[in-house]
């Protein structure tokens, strides 16, 4: 009698834990499919292209991903102030996003390539300046209603490490004694962190960072351009090492930089995974020769009709690119290339991003990252997939619910 009443204990207690592991599954369901966070960067230039690349806060369909970003913000007199001069009217329009998705949160980011380094000096130069930034920071997110700041420094120096630790130190104290005082939930913070392992090094005290952000966001493309020097072709953000990547080049992928910042202390769900919505493009010097990986070139590629960047297409332009074009994948590296005359262009696609979404999944990551929202096909006039079709598709993958939420403890 004895045991099968400590039989029946225990059977009512495994089924308790069965029903709470559903009632956690149920509510990851519940609250956007999975427990991976999709981050969307949006660009407030984005609104000065022309025709069908115009694209403004309106155009964003609020429930495919779980966090956005506003970038750039800028600082003047140590404090944070608007960029452009209709940033505060594009605010609001960003804000009431989350009146049709009540579980969205919203980033505002300060930096950028253009800010660089130099745009955070003076203000992170002592603790006086940098607490003078800090006090306008907190009020300025809450009165524009954001859930949080960004912090997209590219990318300190060596000697700017200790300056741009205790800039991110001091603002994650900051935000939790806000949270505390105010009762209300705590602001977000990120960190825009680089994917070569110099800078990595360089740039981060990447165990404490890990300590005060809520996650950082991997830049992890821009691994060959028409900066490199000797100017060969390259792709813009391979999945794994390429045949011909010897010595550093071996470090210029995703899966390198992901492993490195794990490596170096950051844990896996902290990491967000970076994926393109656009391709680097180069000009060939002998095309009827060589149009394969690592082909000579001597000039960026051609800018794209709306973009109007040599050396850089939106995955739309892309789509416009490959009418015409002979398309490759690069297996190792899992990602596809196309080549029209002179031109050549290593880009993502659905298949390749699909991928991607795959191995942050299976890496134990926090989430994918794309940079940016109003690069891929958003009208889907162009590549004929309907909508975001790469946002789309890294959606769907995310999404898989089960197996998604499992994967993160793998």
């Amino acid at each position: 009698m004895k045991k099968t009443k400590q039989a029946g204990e225990l059977g009512i207690a495994i089924m308790g834990q069965k029903f709470l592991w559903w009632g956690f599954v149920t509510l990851m369901l519940l609250q956007g499919g999975s427990a991976y966070k999709l981050i969307c960067y949006f660009t407030n230039w984005s609104q000065y292209r022309p025709g069908l690349g115009y694209f403004v806060p309106e155009t964003i369909d609020p429930h495919l991903c779980t966090h956005l970003i506003y970038s750039f913000a800028n600082i003047n007199n140590n404090k944070i102030t608007p960029n452009e001069w209709n940033d505060v009217t594009q605010y609001h329009s960003f804000n009431d996003l989350k009146k049709r998705n009540p579980n969205l949160k919203t980033l505002l980011s300060i930096g950028g390539s253009v800010f660089g380094s130099k745009g955070f000096h003076p203000m992170v130069d002592s603790s006086e300046s940098r607490s003078t930034f800090i006090n306008s920071v907190i009020p300025f997110l809450r009165h524009n209603d954001f859930n949080g700041l960004d912090i997209d420094w590219i990318f300190p120096e060596l000697n700017e490490k200790p300056f741009f630790a205790s800039l991110i130190h001091e603002l994650a104290i900051a935000f939790q004694e806000e949270a505390k005082k105010s009762g209300k939930e705590k602001l977000l913070l990120s960190v825009a962190v680089a994917s070569g392992r110099q800078k990595i090094d360089n740039s981060y005290e990447i165990k404490d960072l890990a300590s005060d952000v809520d996650f950082v966001n991997l830049l992890s493309f821009d691994f060959h351009g028409s900066w490199d020097n000797p100017l060969v072709t390259g792709h813009n953000s391979p999945l794994r090492k390429g045949k011909q990547d010897q010595r550093s080049s071996a470090y210029y992928n995703v899966e390198y930089a992901v492993n490195y910042w794990k490596t170096q202390g950051m844990p896996g769900e902290k990491i967000i995974m970076g994926i393109p919505m656009y391709g680097r493009s180069f000009t060939l010097s002998t095309p009827a020769s060589n149009s394969g990986v690592g082909a000579p070139a001597n000039a960026a590629g051609t800018p794209g009709q709306f973009t109007a960047e040599a050396g850089f297409l939106a995955y739309y332009e892309v789509c416009q690119f490959l009418q015409g074009a002979t398309v490759k994948k690069i297996p190792e590296q899992q990602v596809p290339y196309a080549v029209k005359g002179n031109q050549w262009v290593g880009y993502d696609d659905v298949e390749s991003v699909d991928i991607k979404a795959q191995y942050l999944k299976n890496s134990g990551l926090g989430g994918a990252m794309i940079w940016s929202i109003d690069l891929d096909d958003f009208t889907g006039e162009f590549c004929k997939k309907g909508r975001f079709p790469l946002l789309q598709a890294i959606k769907k993958t995310l999404d898989s619910a089960n197996k998604g939420i499992g994967s993160q403890k793998e």
